[in-house]
């Protein structure tokens, strides 16, 4: 698996999955969530209405729609309450959820936001190391995706995330 860093908007990538920072009714909201509803049109969220919400820390899929991507994940991340409330933990796992949604359906392309770095306030350094963490755990038990991108907003997290993959030898 090849772990790859870019600035655009995640809407625009020709992947076969993006990731939703989604909130937990999945019906559109803003940020990341409210682009991606807004590219992928209105059977997108006639999709997620058939979902029935979405835990945090859990992942769920539909197709892309309008979306260059063939399925958008959904996840939804935790709110950031000073990192003593199973934060991590729940971060965590919407990166191995999303991934193990993809992998069900032998995906070989990801693209993920920083998820939960937005209004739920998770720190940006953390959040991405716990991003990156999770994609080397799955690469080491093996997975059906070949290149996993981080999709940053800004010139600083892309500059973090690059930072971190290189610590990690680009793994």
């Amino acid at each position: 698996m090849r772990l790859k860093a870019v600035q655009a908007d995640i809407t625009s990538l020709k992947v076969e999955a993006i990731v939703n920072a989604a909130n937990p009714s999945l019906l559109g909201g803003g940020g990341v969530d409210g682009a991606i509803h807004l590219a992928a049109g209105p059977a997108l969220l006639e999709a997620c209405r058939l979902l029935g919400g979405c835990e945090t820390g859990d992942a769920k899929i539909t197709d892309g729609y309008n979306l260059p991507a063939k399925f958008v994940i959904h996840t939804v991340g935790p709110v950031w309450k000073g990192g003593q409330h199973g934060e991590a933990t729940l971060l965590a796992s919407c990166y191995t959820r999303a991934m193990a949604l993809a992998s069900r359906r032998f995906l070989t392309s990801i693209a993920f936001p920083s998820i939960s770095t937005g209004v739920y306030g998770y720190p940006l350094r953390p959040a991405a190391e716990i991003a990156i963490a999770s994609a080397l755990d799955i690469k080491e038990r093996g997975s059906s995706i070949r290149e996993l991108i981080f999709c940053c907003f800004s010139k600083q997290a892309l500059q973090l995330y690059l930072e971190l993959i290189q610590g990690e030898g680009g793994k």
